[in-house]
């Protein structure tokens, strides 16, 4: 790939990977290191079938908050390089992440993987939305349908990664180049996240085990606690104040962003992720409007990959819950789930280039964070709540 060609269709790469549909409307990958490859499909039929899923699936409002919330998050600490070596521990936090370590095998990556590649299935649905009186509300169409759709994620080192995702007609595409992460939807076009390059939430439910690792290795141990039936230590991160400020501007105030990481006692393995964030948003002449997501990531079916423990599927659970002066009548709740699993995952893929993550020339650095876009869809107003 050129790099002249990557600056005018900065996602080319993606396109090595055709996302196709069956007669059942179901998403399907075809993998550049299988055999249907062969039969790989042009630019053209590629855009045919994803008008032809636009146009089945028409509830554009549903599929943009989906979409927003569940597509391309991220957590809320950069990635830095471990500070110390693996066989030092000189904290609790420490042995918990020598332990995944070992148990998922990653420390043999170490120095010797520069890229990944992975493709999935996901199925998402908007739960249900409740009114401050307990009953569901009729704002958001299609509550309960699932939407099925894929992904393809490509990721290199350092800080690198590039991620496509499409639910029911609808895509969006996000990256880092190294130095600013952008998103790319059809509702808002291409804008940068504020703050600093974080990693990307999906590499760490599992799919990166050394993302985990730098992420958790600065953690702060919170204890012991039972997920399901599986005895965990929790470790926790969160935004600093300096981070929470370059993330916020004079509309919407990132006021926290925190995560937890489950670890098994018994295997070392990360079964389950939390996080949750809350933003104050303000226009002039408005009351303050909060607004917290939190979000809770079940990890399983771990299979070895190239010698490393590689998690397979797994389910995400959202809850949005907005309040303020606006919502005098209580706080109204909307929660969203998704269904995850992987196809296809390697190491070192090559002919992956720096080139193949160079932002979208439109980029926009001045708009806002990634998360703001959706709110409009949830009636930020809130009139049909307020008494």
């Amino acid at each position: 790939m050129s790099s002249s060609n990557s600056r005018r269709m900065p996602l080319a790469t993606l396109l090595e990977e055709p996302i196709d549909v069956d007669e059942d409307g179901e998403y399907k990958h075809h993998s550049i290191w299988s055999s249907s490859s062969k039969k790989a499909q042009t630019w053209r039929n590629w855009l045919k079938t994803h008008i032809f899923l636009a146009n089945k699936h028409k509830s554009i409002k549903y599929h943009n908050i989906l979409l927003s919330v569940l597509g391309c998050p991220l957590v809320p600490v950069s990635l830095l390089p471990p500070k110390i070596p693996f066989s030092q521990v000189s904290s609790s936090a420490q042995y918990i992440i020598q332990h995944f370590t070992a148990a998922t095998g990653c420390r043999k990556l170490e120095g010797t993987v520069r890229n990944m590649y992975a493709t999935g299935k996901v199925t998402m649905a908007m739960v249900e939305e409740l009114s401050p009186n307990g009953s569901t509300t009729n704002t958001i169409s299609n509550i309960g349908v699932p939407q099925k759709g894929c992904f393809v994620m490509w990721q290199m080192v350092p800080n690198k990664w590039l991620i496509e995702l499409a639910v029911g007609g609808n895509k969006v595409v996000a990256g880092s180049d190294g130095n600013v992460a952008w998103r790319h939807t059809p509702w808002l076009g291409s804008h940068a996240a504020k703050g600093g390059v974080r990693p990307l939430r999906r590499a760490l439910q599992g799919l990166d085990p050394m993302a985990v690792a730098g992420v958790f290795s600065l953690a702060q141990y919170m204890g012991e606690k039972q997920i399901g039936d599986v005895d965990c230590f929790v470790l926790k991160i969160s935004a600093d104040d300096a981070d929470l400020a370059d993330r916020s501007d004079n509309t919407a105030e990132m006021i926290k962003h925190v995560m937890f990481g489950y670890f098994s006692q018994k295997n070392g393995l990360l079964v389950h992720l939390e996080d949750s964030y809350l933003t104050r948003v303000q226009t002039p002449g408005s009351f303050p409007m909060y607004w917290e997501t939190y979000m809770a990531t079940k990890i399983e079916d771990y299979r070895i990959i190239e010698g490393v423990m590689i998690a397979h599927s797994g389910q995400s659970d959202v809850i949005i819950t907005r309040f303020g002066d606006n919502l005098r009548a209580g706080p109204i709740i909307t929660r969203m789930e998704e269904k995850w699993t992987i196809d296809d995952l390697a190491f070192n893929v090559p002919g992956l280039s720096m080139d193949c993550f160079i932002p979208p020339e439109e980029l926009h650095k001045d708009d806002t964070e990634e998360n703001l876009d959706w709110r409009s869809n949830l009636n930020l107003n809130g009139s049909s709540s307020s008494s």
